[in-house]
C-alpha cells in the first residue's frame, strides 16, 4: 500500500486491545454525524459534518488489536474546489506495542500536500486523533465536538 499522505502517531499506556476498541467507537470521537457500522469488515459507514464535509467510508481491512483501513467510496467537501478529493483515499489505524507502551499510528493515504484541503483536513484530523481519539482511549469517555 502506498502510503503519502498525512500521518500523525502517539503512544499511550492503554493495551493494543483497548486502543483498537476505542477506533472502532467511531461515534465517539470523530466529530459529526455517523450512520451506518463502523465495527466490522467489510461494512460501509457515513460521515457528516453539518453541510461541510460527507464521505462514504468501507472497512477494508479489520484486524483486531493491529489495524483498521476505511477506504473512502464516496466524499463531498463543500469548502474545497473539488468536492471529491477524499475520493479512493484510505484512512489507515496502525496499532503496535512499543517499549511497554501501545502506538497508534494514522495515517490518510492520499490527503497530500498538493489537494486544497490538505492544511484544513490535516489540521483537523490532528485535532480529532491526537485530541479526540486519544482522550478516548485514555479517559474511556465519548468526546465532545471539537469543532464546536
Amino acid at each position: 500500500m502506498k502510503k503519502d499522505g498525512f500521518t500523525t502517531s502517539f503512544t499511550v499506556d492503554q493495551s493494543p486491545e483497548e486502543v483498537f476498541k476505542a477506533v472502532n467507537n467511531v461515534r465517539g470521537w470523530w466529530s459529526g454525524e455517523i450512520d451506518g457500522d463502523t465495527g466490522k469488515l467489510g461494512t460501509e459507514f457515513t460521515y457528516r459534518y453539518h453541510n461541510m464535509h460527507m464521505s462514504k467510508q468501507q472497512i477494508m481491512e479489520f484486524v483486531p488489536g493491529k489495524k483498521v483501513v476505511w477506504h473512502v467510496t464516496n466524499a463531498e467537501l463543500t469548502f474545497v474546489k473539488d468536492k471529491t478529493e477524499w475520493l479512493g483515499t484510505d484512512i489507515v489505524f496502525e496499532i503496535a506495542r512499543k517499549g511497554g507502551k501501545t502506538e497508534l499510528r494514522f495515517t490518510h493515504v492520499g490527503l497530500v500536500p498538493a489537494f486544497e484541503c490538505f492544511g484544513g483536513c490535516s489540521g483537523a484530523w490532528g485535532a480529532l486523533v491526537e485530541g479526540n481519539l486519544r482522550n478516548l482511549i485514555t479517559t474511556g469517555r465519548n468526546q465532545p465536538d471539537v469543532f464546536a
